[in-house]
C-alpha cells in the first residue's frame, strides 16, 4: 500500500549563494524556498523563528550546534533593521559568534561576498515580500 506525501524538513546539504530574494522566499542552487532560511556550514535549512520580531537563542539551536565552524552571523531582519535582543547577542557571543543584524537584502548581498571569500559565515534570513 502506497504511503501519502511525506513532508520533510527543508534542507539543502551544501553551500550556495543566494540568487534572489523577495515574494516571501529565496532562490538558491537552481531551487526556490518559500519562507525564511538559516544558512549554515552544514547546508541551507528552512527556518521559522517563533516570533521574527523577537528572536531568541532557541531560534538558533542549529547554528549554536555548529558554532565552532561559524565566525560571523548575518541576520537579515526583514525590510527594517532592528537590534538583536540582548540575551540572544550574549548567547551568540558566548559561542564565539559575531552577529550583525541588517535588512534581509543587505544580509543576502553580504553573505554572498563572504561566501565567495570562503569565510566562516552563516546567515539567518527572514523572508520579505
Amino acid at each position: 500500500m502506497a504511503k501519502g506525501i511525506i513532508i520533510r524538513e527543508a534542507h539543502f546539504p551544501g553551500k550556495a549563494p543566494i540568487e534572489a530574494y523577495g515574494n516571501g522566499g529565496f532562490r538558491f542552487a537552481d531551487m526556490s524556498h518559500r519562507g525564511s532560511l538559516l544558512v549554515l556550514p552544514s547546508g541551507i535549512h528552512g527556518w521559522e523563528p517563533a516570533d521574527p520580531l523577537a528572536l531568541n537563542a532557541t531560534d538558533f539551536d542549529k547554528l549554536l550546534a555548529e558554532a565552532g565552524k561559524v565566525e560571523i552571523l548575518l541576520v537579515g531582519m526583514g525590510k527594517e533593521l532592528r537590534p538583536l535582543p540582548a540575551a540572544l547577542r550574549a548567547a551568540l557571543k558566548e559561542a564565539g559568534i559575531s552577529a550583525d543584524p541588517m535588512s534581509t537584502g543587505a544580509a543576502v548581498r553580504t553573505y554572498n561576498v563572504l561566501l565567495a571569500e570562503d569565510r566562516a559565515v552563516a546567515a539567518a534570513l527572514i523572508a520579505v515580500d
